[in-house]
């Protein structure tokens, strides 16, 4: 995936803890008011956030692209979407308010939400996400891990591996799930879901699975996380959480999309039919005997 793929002000906020000071004047100035980028040339840029042309440019690199042309192309595409986005609402922001009323909280989560969905749909990485599909299909056994909120999540994905027939398991108990980690094998596939990638259990339990020999998959937010360098492929979710912040929300349902497109793929390379485990256990389910 390259930089002008995504949501390029993510990856500006992901990026300001490894930047030098002059070059996170820049990025905060961005952050601040995506449009100046668009409207201003490298000069003028570089003179409102009082430093030189070459800062602006290495500034442009540090995030993969080729120089400020591509980063002005990028951000514009970025501002375009997100005004598409509130027009589509008929908002003026989707930034969450304590005053805000019924409909405009209605609105605003589904457009936050949307929003989620489809930039997390549209940066997936397909080689990695082939490699996932493909270690699930051949794995002895898969742990899906996840703490709290992203426990919801690792839930519904075991749920979904387990109706086609797969050897699944999800402990919302950390001790327990790390008691399991220690006992995988070469094989062996641990998926890990973190919003942040900094859940203490999540990360020790990925660790210790993978010193084991299982493959780990983080699914994350954050590529630069001590979650997703601890892993060894990682699947980005897209998802900016409103500073009126309540619970996961947006997070959860980029966690749910992207689960929902591995387990699509899965299904693809299984080469089998799988009609057949999802209607025994839709039959269990249902109180049916068995045909």
């Amino acid at each position: 995936m390259g930089a002008v793929d995504g949501d390029v002000l993510a990856l500006v906020r992901r990026s300001i803890s490894r930047l030098s000071a002059a070059e996170t004047r820049v990025a905060e100035t961005i952050l601040a008011d995506p449009t100046l980028v668009v409207d201003l040339a490298i000069n003028d840029l570089a003179k409102l956030c009082r430093t030189s042309l070459s800062t602006v440019a290495r500034f442009a690199q540090s995030l993969g692209f080729t120089g400020y042309r591509e980063l002005r192309v990028a951000v514009a595409r970025t501002v375009t979407l997100a005004q598409a986005q509130q027009a589509r609402f008929s908002l003026d922001s989707t930034a969450i308010d304590p005053e805000d009323g019924p409909s405009a909280i209605a609105a605003k989560i589904a457009a936050q939400e949307v929003d989620a969905i489809e930039k997390t749909a549209f940066a997936v990485d397909a080689a990695a996400l082939d490699r996932v599909a493909f270690a699930i299909v051949a794995a002895r056994h898969i742990d899906v891990l996840g703490q709290a909120s992203s426990s919801l999540t690792a839930q519904d994905l075991q749920q979904k591996l387990a109706r086609i027939g797969c050897s699944a398991t999800h402990s919302p108990d950390p001790h327990l799930a790390l008691t399991a980690a220690s006992l995988r094998t070469k094989g062996d596939v641990v998926i890990a879901i973190s919003h942040g990638g900094e859940t203490a259990e999540t990360i020790r339990a990925v660790e210790v699975a993978r010193d084991a020999g299982a493959l780990a998959v983080a699914i994350t937010n954050a590529p630069e996380s001590t979650l997703a360098l601890a892993s060894d492929v990682v699947l980005l979710t897209h998802a900016r959480e409103s500073p009126f912040r309540m619970a996961a929300m947006s997070s959860r349902i980029a966690q749910l999309a992207l689960v929902d497109i591995l387990f699509v793929r899965v299904v693809q390379h299984r080469g089998e039919p799988v009609s057949i485990p999802l209607q025994l256990t839709h039959d269990a389910a249902a109180g049916r005997s068995p045909r």
